[in-house]
């Protein structure tokens, strides 16, 4: 059964930015056992600043050093700490590969790298733009790679963390998205969710672009009538094939949608899968094209490469010859 969902998603933003802060500075409260390495974009006024204030023992500011920042988690991880390091997301991949790879990775050590501003959202350009990363992090053994579709599931991934082996990437936008989901519901990491079931085709999507993949769905239901059903693939690796297959072999129809590039992020995940098993369905990816983005505001982005609803919708009704 897919999980309730909300429409009413303008009367209900949330920021992921701000609810790993404020989740972090909870656990902290609870007694859980952990340290915080940050880089110099955590506001005072902020969640995080909250936790800074108040546990500065166990908080690390390392500037804008963030390959330092990344090789001292790891450190800190050695000596028997959990680590929650928030780095600014368009730097850490790129700047930070090295240590990712061979500090954490290859150590396999309990870290969780918060990489904040995904993809287009940083809205500074493609110097700032963030659409690489899931292509290096699937290529790294042991890593986890988690992408919350709202504030609430951020939250979640963060406590369930806590009690989770390895390293850990959790991707978040920069700002304010939809809440997703109207109520609770439990959240495996590895497991994808249902969040509407469709019979006509399904669209495979992370983050907060699962609010417009819901969007065009309730658009092809208003103009042609088709179920459209939405798969939440927060988890990017482990990847849940079985999910992939189940939603591929009931409507032979997939659309995948994120916030980064076609090449080597969940798109290229799920078509590997696909065609390991010979699927003579259709097949379509919607995301950042192999070129450096426009400048301009992330829906103002989203919209020109054909991300939003609208674009989505059109990719559908393509697929579908509607």
């Amino acid at each position: 059964m897919a999980a309730k969902t909300t429409y009413d998603f303008d009367m209900m933003l949330s920021n992921a930015r701000e609810a790993y802060g404020e989740e972090l500075y909870k656990m902290a409260c609870e007694g859980k056992d952990f340290v915080f390495t940050f880089s110099d974009n955590v506001a005072p006024s902020s969640s995080a600043g909250k936790l800074l204030k108040e546990f500065p023992e166990r908080c690390f500011n390392f500037g804008i050093a963030e390959p330092d920042q990344v090789g001292a988690s790891a450190g800190l991880a050695l000596s028997g700490c959990t680590v929650f390091s928030q780095v600014f997301g368009p730097f850490l991949p790129l700047r930070a590969a090295d240590q990712i790879h061979t500090d954490i990775a290859y150590n396999d050590v309990k870290v969780r790298l918060i990489g904040t501003h995904s993809g287009v959202t940083a809205g500074g350009g493609p110097t700032h733009n963030d659409i690489a990363d899931l292509a290096l992090y699937r290529a790294i053994p042991n890593l986890t790679v988690v992408v919350p579709a709202d504030a609430a599931q951020c939250c979640k991934f963060i406590r369930a963390s806590m009690d989770y082996e390895g390293p850990m990437i959790i991707r978040i936008d920069r700002a304010g998205s939809p809440n997703v989901y109207a109520e609770d519901y439990e959240l495996t990491i590895g497991k994808a969710i249902e969040t509407l079931e469709g019979t006509d085709a399904y669209i495979i999507s992370c983050g907060s672009n699962l609010y417009e993949c819901l969007m065009a769905a309730k658009m092809m239901k208003e103009k042609h009538g088709s179920s459209i059903g939405v798969l939440d693939m927060h988890t990017i690796k482990p990847l849940d094939e079985d999910a992939i297959l189940r939603v591929a072999q009931k409507t032979g129809n997939i659309v995948t949608v994120e916030d980064h590039s076609i090449n080597g992020g969940l798109g290229g995940a799920v078509a590997e899968v696909l065609c390991e098993v010979s699927y003579k369905g259709n097949f379509r990816r919607v995301g950042m094209p192999d070129e450096f983005a426009v400048l301009g505001s992330t829906d103002d982005i989203y919209h020109y490469y054909g991300m939003d609803r609208d674009g989505i919708t059109a990719k559908l009704e393509e697929m579908l010859r509607l």
